[in-house]
């Protein structure tokens, strides 16, 4: 199985714009950071975690060009405005490509780009729109997606609900504030977890790096990446703080599992 990390940075992405810090200054490449979204794979399908606003970008750097499904974390913009970078996937398939996550996220999606899922709106002849449709999961019920099984796991992110997901020995968490015992206890035995961690300081609803570092250290993974980060530290200091077995990750890393 491999993972690869299409995007690590957070809302605004790095460098931000008109900042003129470090980092967003930086020369390396690990720290020009889009908005966060990564693929799951094997020998027969490839699942994609959420559609960030650099999807199209995302994927043509990932050599990316067929996803059998779409797991969905939760409705925040920087994570499903993408979703129309699906219209060139979903066109290719013989059937419609399918979307998972959290019931407010997949009805949020309906709303939000309606234009994608009334069957009232038909395209223009010559034109296109995606062909997708949503199915709703519910947190700690296993299912199998793909050829992968996956088990959802939700947490509280401000006024949202934002699910991670174990698939298999992969464990992916952005977005969330605390990791309860029981989540943690459900992704004990992962080989590879991606966590957020947002900067050193705290912050309302999203784990700083204290804490990702402290919650990692309890999970006991032999690997964890973190992601969703800002531009507040570059990779080589944050590399350089940061304990054995727990690195940043970077746009375009790629894991096998």
């Amino acid at each position: 199985m491999r993972l690869t990390l299409l995007g690590t940075g957070t809302s605004m992405g790095v460098p931000q714009i008109g900042c003129q810090c470090p980092t967003c200054l930086s020369e390396d490449p690990r720290d020009r950071r889009t908005r966060t979204a990564a693929l799951v794979s094997d020998a027969t399908a490839t699942l994609l975690i959420d559609t960030p606003p650099e999807l199209r970008l995302q994927l043509l750097a990932a050599r990316t060009g067929h996803v059998d499904a779409v797991l969905y974390t939760h409705l925040h913009a920087d994570h499903v405005h993408g979703i129309d970078d699906l219209r060139t996937i979903s066109l290719k398939r013989r059937e419609t490509l399918p979307l998972y996550g959290p019931r407010e996220t997949m009805e949020h999606l309906e709303r939000r780009f309606s234009y994608i899922f009334d069957p009232g709106v038909v395209p223009v002849p010559g034109t296109s729109k995606p062909r997708l449709t949503t199915a709703a999961l519910e947190p700690d019920h296993p299912v199998r997606i793909a050829g992968f099984d996956v088990l959802p796991l939700a947490f509280e992110h401000g006024a949202a609900t934002v699910f991670g997901y174990r698939i298999g020995p992969i464990g992916y968490l952005t977005d969330v504030k605390r990791v309860p015992e029981a989540a943690r206890e459900a992704l004990r035995g992962v080989e590879v977890l991606v966590l957020n961690a947002l900067w050193w300081r705290e912050h309302p609803t999203h784990l700083s790096i204290g804490e990702a570092v402290e919650t990692a250290q309890s999970i006991g993974a032999p690997l964890t990446y973190l992601t969703h980060l800002t531009h507040e530290t570059t990779h080589r200091e944050l590399l350089k703080r940061l304990p054995p077995g727990i690195e940043p990750g970077y746009d375009g890393l790629t894991i096998e599992v």
